[in-house]
């Protein structure tokens, strides 16, 4: 999922099993995490604000600028 570049951040296009901390169509920090991403799991930090796993298949990536992805982080 993440491959050539490191993503700060992904959109959240599923969220069964996970409706209390993930919320469709939200984007979501992404914390990088090669161990968690061999085993195609992602560290995201969700809707309690803290870092967890979850299945890749719950998002995809999304490009943010640099300007935005700055403002997004510091929220």
């Amino acid at each position: 999922m993440l491959a050539e570049s490191r993503l700060d951040f992904v959109v959240c296009v599923r969220n069964e099993g996970f409706e209390a901390s993930l919320a469709v169509r939200k984007l979501y920090r992404v914390l990088p995490d090669d161990e968690a991403a061999s085993r195609s799991l992602l560290r995201v930090v969700d809707e309690t604000g803290e870092d967890y796993l979850y299945p890749s298949g719950l998002f995809a990536t999304v490009a943010v600028p640099a300007e935005a992805a700055e403002a997004l982080a510091a929220g």
